[in-house]
């Protein structure tokens, strides 16, 4: 097969191949088939226009010759002519078959046996063709052959339309996220956090709200932007604007941000510059496994250098468990709302708070319990020498004009920075 070379158009179509997952299944299928045939080639091709663009092959010794992506003008080969009736699907000998030996693509190849069946997508769609040849004529191929082939076939059709729908939903996904981040989409509430000791209000966490369509909640919207790697571009908006309240904000007032520990090793410094460090303090939610603690602790350490304070959110609950508190010696710790609901009726509860409490004190760092929601909570974590609380029972999440409404109401009167928020 020494012009298979022939074959290989090079068209430009290596961007639209299977995923990892489709491919290796329809290379298998390939590959049983070629094998059990006998014959040196097997591809599925794709119509494109004009073309036969090969999606999977699998012709081993012979990969340099014809490739995933390579294509081929449909004038040029069997398949117009297989689907018209005018040539079979089972070919053993082309010299049978005068319209193939007409063919220049026959001798060049060149082509002794060939058998071919169209792919259809379980809707009837006609994909393309999911084809076996070999340089020389095999009078043993049979309707039997024919059969097994058109079951592989069915098989490969099955895959392709399951990667092609999840591909056709991720690109939906990704297009949902893109809007928002091209718009801006995004509204900030805050939700006070209050000193246990002196009664007011320490800091505020931003949260995210999403106007938009389909009306889903935050957690649901950055789990989609992360499923389609948009997931570290989504925080960092968000961080932006949050942070650019910071001036309107009184400055003995710290806002708080979140960022998942893909985010954080991405990089997040070009959303808080030109803000004032110490007064930013970085959540890292521990329902994120975190693969790294030593890549995590070195993309945190240059912020923390200037000033930023870092604080596990969650803990108490998620996959990474005290570890992660161990590992990143945050300055705030942050109890899950899981761990605060009922607090009071479970001595359980009690005594992970309490030995949080406690490993808070031994590291120099500052407990922070949120969702808290009734005053029999809110007692007992005052009993249990929690620093500070964030919650119903304290405040709702509410726009800025709000919460900077009930600071004045509360009589705080720090100054502001006079420049305004962006």
């Amino acid at each position: 097969m020494a012009e298979l070379s022939s074959l290989s158009a090079a068209a430009g179509f290596r961007d639209i191949l299977f995923s990892p997952e489709a491919d290796d299944i329809v290379r298998r299928a390939l590959q049983a088939v070629r094998l059990h045939l006998g014959l040196q080639v097997a591809y599925v091709s794709e119509f494109v226009g004009d073309l036969s663009v090969f999606r999977a092959v699998d012709a081993p010794g012979l990969e340099h010759l014809i490739k995933p992506g390579d294509a081929r003008s449909l004038d040029e080969v069997y398949c117009r002519h297989i689907l018209a009736g005018r040539l079979p699907e089972l070919i053993p000998d082309t010299a049978a078959e005068p319209l193939a030996m007409a063919m220049p693509i026959t001798a060049a190849v060149p082509i002794g046996a060939h058998v071919s069946v169209p792919l259809r997508l379980p809707d009837g769609a006609l994909y393309g063709m999911f084809c076996c040849l070999g340089p020389q004529a095999d009078p043993s191929l049979n309707a039997r052959d024919l059969g097994m082939m058109r079951a592989f076939a069915e098989l490969a059709a099955f895959q392709i339309d399951r990667d092609r729908r999840a591909a056709q939903d991720r690109d939906t996904r990704a297009s949902r996220v893109r809007d928002v981040l091209d718009g801006e989409a995004i509204d900030i509430v805050y939700q006070p956090i209050q000193s246990m000791r002196h009664g007011r209000t320490i800091g505020l966490e931003a949260l995210s709200r999403f106007p938009g369509t389909p009306a889903r909640t935050p957690d649901l919207w950055f789990a989609e932007a992360a499923a389609v790697g948009l997931g570290p571009e989504l925080e960092r908006m968000a961080i932006r604007r949050a942070l650019a309240a910071l001036p309107l904000i009184p400055q003995d007032v710290y806002v708080a941000v979140n960022a998942s520990p893909a985010t954080v090793l991405s990089g997040i410094e070009a959303a808080i510059e030109g803000h004032a460090p110490e007064r930013i303090v970085l959540e890292i939610t521990e329902h994120d496994c975190v693969d790294d603690f030593v890549a995590l602790t070195d993309a945190v350490a240059p912020l923390r250098a200037r000033g930023v304070r870092l604080a596990v959110d969650d803990a108490g609950a998620g996959h990474s468990g005290l570890q992660q508190i161990l590992q990143l010696r945050p300055d705030l710790i942050k109890l899950d709302r899981f761990l605060i609901h009922g607090i009071q009726h479970d001595p359980g509860k009690r005594a992970l708070a309490a030995a949080l409490r406690l490993f808070a004190q031994e590291t120099g760092s500052r407990l922070v319990a949120e969702g808290v929601e009734t005053e029999g909570e809110l007692a007992m974590l005052r009993a249990l020498g929690v620093d500070a609380v964030q919650g119903y029972a304290v405040a709702r999440p509410a726009p800025l004009a709000d919460v900077l409404a009930a600071l004045e109401g509360a009589g705080c009167t720090a100054r502001r920075e006079a420049s305004p928020a962006a």
